[in-house]
């Protein structure tokens, strides 16, 4: 019967690597290498070795490009609905959809606790939550897969929510003025008025809001829509206003209220100063 050391080094002068001979043998690496120390391989085995590795790394990447490492998966749909338009919409315009996750960011508990909500419709993972800036928090879903299915699904919805139902188009305007609006009120100056970085944004936020009676002005200079007169504030309040619970933020040093007040109680404040 062959001897355990005599295979070993039989396995070696074959050209075959530690590894190899582990798996051949079913012996542990250090008794293996115990009897084979000796016997180093040439350089050329050695670059063999080396480049069969490399490949076999290479694949398996290629492998699980995309995919989640820990088997979590988003749930497909083909139909939209309000919770997922408004999902695309804060992560489109408060948040945002990187190779390695989606995240929103912004500083309202209750559009936070909207986002996961509505994210269980496609993902039901809990997500992390921590605090970027001091009142500035993140709901993050690190997911690699989550990611590429979201930001395919974005696309999409930008190049359809203009022929979608007059539900869902609601739903996308609503998130994006509860990420992005504020009311202007001073004095007799009143405006409702939206901020965004992608002026095809804005651009298509002016044709939704004329779907629902509410004439708008993109100013591409300083990337905001801005909604004037009576007849277009009282509409947009009619049709789309602000979530409940949305809030300006009272604490800025140049705060105009000094409070955090809802941005909808505002809004109704705007329209009365008008009697």
């Amino acid at each position: 019967m062959v001897s355990f050391k005599s295979r070993c080094i039989a396995l070696r002068k074959r050209g075959l690597s530690i590894n190899q001979i582990v798996v051949k043998t079913g012996r542990p690496k250090t008794s293996v290498y115990f009897h084979i120390k000796q016997f180093p391989l040439n350089e050329l085995r050695k670059k063999e070795i080396r480049l069969a590795a490399i490949k076999r790394f290479n694949d398996y990447s290629r492998s699980i490009k995309g995919k989640s490492r820990l088997n979590r998966h988003p749930i497909p749909f083909a139909i939209w609905n309000t919770q997922l338009v408004s999902l695309i919409g804060h992560l489109t315009f408060d948040g945002e959809i990187k190779r390695s996750g989606c995240v929103y960011t912004n500083r309202n508990f209750s559009l936070h606790r909207n986002v996961e909500l509505c994210m269980k419709e496609v993902y039901p993972f809990l997500p992390k939550k921590y605090e970027s800036l001091p009142g500035v928090h993140k709901t993050a879903y690190h997911n690699v897969e989550l990611a590429t299915y979201l930001k395919k699904k974005k696309g999409g919805l930008i190049g359809k929510i203009s022929v979608m139902n007059i539900g869902l188009q609601r739903a996308f305007l609503r998130a994006f003025f509860d990420d992005e609006g504020s009311v202007y009120f001073i004095g007799k100056r009143r405006a409702v008025r939206g901020y965004q970085h992608s002026v095809q944004i804005l651009k298509l936020i002016h044709v939704l809001l004329k779907k629902f009676g509410i004439e708008s002005k993109v100013d591409e200079k300083y990337n905001e829509i801005t909604i004037t007169r009576r007849e277009n504030i009282a509409q947009f309040s009619k049709e789309i206003n602000f979530s409940k619970g949305v809030t300006v933020n009272g604490k800025r040093s140049n705060s105009v209220w000094k409070q955090s007040l809802e941005k909808r109680h505002i809004l109704r404040q705007a329209l009365a100063s008008y009697a």
